[in-house]
């Protein structure tokens, strides 16, 4: 009875420690340190959450910058890669479909690989400065717009990966999107981007 009581005792302390303990530190902890990124990076216009700078969503309007295709349809609940070979006859469809869409294609240009092939998590927010730039175009012809003046946009919204010590320049497609949008209705008046077809 004795090794019971102290097994249970044991096994409370754990629960306690591991399951509620350690997760409200780690709460409190980012809460204080990085409070936008422990909340989802959220991004709010006019009171109403308009998507996550964190979390990939499905962007189709050719005024707007696109995202890395999704094997989950963009779906947080259920991320995962497709694992399709670059051999697969979908990944060349993919690239075809691009190549035919008027005002896409820069200057006889490849499709950059992450515009045909879906990432690991289907969620990546962010497009390589390529990848963005190669649809600036597209993005200029639908809204009306100087191609060089999108292409400086995006340019400008580009980031370095990982403090700049390695990998390509990144655009985060939803703040490009609500930049894009800002340029049409500098008051901010839309509100929420156009995710939709």
């Amino acid at each position: 009875m004795r090794d019971l009581r102290t097994s249970l005792v044991f096994a409370a302390l754990t629960l306690a420690l591991c399951a509620v303990a350690y997760p409200a530190a780690l709460w409190l902890l980012a809460h204080g340190l990085v409070p936008e990124s422990a909340e989802g990076s959220l991004v709010e216009r006019d009171g109403v959450v308009v998507g996550s700078t964190r979390i990939a969503q499905e962007f189709t309007r050719p005024g707007y910058l696109w995202p890395r295709p999704s094997a989950v349809g963009w779906n947080a609940a259920a991320t995962g890669g497709s694992n399709l070979s670059p051999a697969n006859p979908a990944i060349a469809e993919r690239a075809a479909e691009l190549l035919e869409r008027p005002g896409l294609r820069v200057g006889g240009a490849p499709v950059p690989a992450e515009l045909v092939l879906a990432s690991g998590s289907g969620l990546d927010p962010h497009v390589t400065i390529e990848a963005a730039l190669y649809q600036a175009p597209r993005i200029a012809a639908a809204r009306g717009l100087p191609p060089e003046g999108v292409a400086d946009l995006l340019t400008a919204l580009s980031r370095d990966p990982g403090a700049g010590l390695a990998g390509q320049r990144l655009v985060n497609v939803l703040e490009a999107n609500l930049a894009l949008d800002a340029l049409d209705d500098p008051e901010g008046a839309r509100g929420r981007p156009g995710t939709r077809r």
